[in-house]
């Protein structure tokens, strides 16, 4: 990249969020791959995704690991570090959920923003994976910061359907975690109009208590008991659901973003008739095609005879946790976020499916001869994945 051309990018990014980089990824690309990859991983699935070693078999899904977003951000987070030797770095936030790569990123001098912290213009700000509320970029815009936006573009297809809606007067239904960063970020873009609303809803029983209401038995002092914290301020559900647009946090769990949205849909049908549902309903399936793939692999590897699954990644990972969910439905699952967690070869520390809290289990691993399925989430680095099969290996002797 020309001086010029680079010094034109740079105040460019002071107004509006760099999401392209600075030309520097095939500079930034050994780095990656030392800090991050794994020749076993590599070896593992050159040879069809099977690892035989003594007594243990390892079998990977087909797909898991690093997404094209999490690879994305990382190019433009260690370019940064290349670009811009010596400046001051913050990240609003964890850039994906995984301890290891924030640890990483810390270790480069990466600061996380805190409460407090004075921003200049001088320093440079990067938007995490999940992107960040409204309030915020304009924010730090207005401090005239560099600021480079990592936000994956699956989330930015999702802020484009929310702001559509919002736009023509549709309630944004948002299947997600309230608290999640990407929800946070997702259901700040309602506020860019005047007439934007969203409710958020974690599972298919809230989706139920909504699909209710629209059909008059709800109670209304009762529902907003509920659910006024995670909706609009002042969200009124007998004006606010009458027009409704269905999105979702892209990770979560495809088949219960598919059934809540074709819940609410029959629920408005059987409220205004089917010939209503074009002027009132909107839906589209903002699953993103990494999270489906690592959904659809679990699925398919769990087919095969298995006797435990280990699925690595962070605990606040919401794609990990639904993979944990979907293998649990089958077999014995030990979600670990990192290869200490395999304490021993009768002892491990992990989050179980459903679980807010990790817990140790005991006797985890069979005697004799034992098939392990694993998987990963898309913010798991190939490292952390190969690191922890060896790591079993040598608990159980077969190292």
């Amino acid at each position: 990249m020309s001086i010029a051309n680079d010094a034109a990018t740079v105040t460019a990014a002071r107004q509006n969020p760099s999401r392209g980089g600075f030309g520097l990824r095939a500079e930034v690309h050994d780095d990656i791959k030392n800090d991050f990859d794994s020749v076993l991983v590599q070896l593992i699935k050159a040879a069809g995704g099977t690892h035989r070693v003594g007594r243990l078999t390892f079998r990977l899904a087909q797909e898991f690991g690093f997404c094209y977003g999490v690879d994305h951000a990382l190019d433009l987070a260690y370019e940064t570090h290349v670009r811009f030797p010596g400046r001051r770095v913050y990240l609003t936030g964890e850039i994906i959920h995984n301890p290891t790569v924030n640890e990483q990123l810390t270790k480069m001098g990466y600061r996380f923003l805190r409460p407090g912290d004075e921003v200049t213009t001088d320093d440079i700000v990067l938007i995490p994976a999940f992107g960040a509320p409204t309030r915020e970029l304009e924010r730090l815009k207005s401090i005239g910061c560099l600021l480079v936006d990592t936000t994956c573009g699956s989330v930015v297809h999702v802020w484009k359907r929310v702001e559509k809606y919002a736009r023509e007067g549709f309630t944004a239904i948002i299947h997600g975690k309230y608290d999640h960063e990407e929800t946070e970020a997702t259901r700040s873009r309602t506020t860019l109009y005047e007439s934007g609303k969203f409710l958020v809803v974690r599972d298919r029983p809230q989706a139920q208590d909504v699909c209710d209401y629209i059909e008059g038995r709800g109670d209304r002092a009762a529902f907003l008991a509920k659910y006024a914290a995670v909706a609009t301020p002042g969200f009124d559900p007998d004006r606010d659901l009458e027009r409704v647009g269905l999105a979702n946090q892209t990770t979560m769990l495809s088949s219960e973003s598919l059934e809540i949205a074709e819940m609410i849909r029959q629920a408005m049908a059987r409220r205004y008739g089917p010939e209503e549902l074009k002027a009132r309903f909107r839906s589209f399936d903002t699953i993103c095609s990494a999270t489906q793939e690592r959904q659809d692999a679990i699925l398919k590897l769990i087919e095969e005879p298995l006797d435990l699954a280990v699925v690595v990644g962070g605990y606040n990972s919401s794609n990990t946790e639904h993979l944990c969910e979907i293998a649990a439905e089958r077999l014995p699952t030990y979600h670990i976020n990192a290869p200490e967690c395999l304490v021993s070869s009768r002892e491990i520390r992990h989050k179980p499916a459903f679980s807010k809290q990790e817990t140790t289990s005991r006797d985890w691993l069979p005697e004799g001869e034992v098939t392990i399925g694993i998987t990963a989430g898309a913010s798991t680095p190939n490292k952390v994945i190969g690191d922890c099969i060896e790591r079993i290996c040598r608990l159980a002797g077969a190292a």
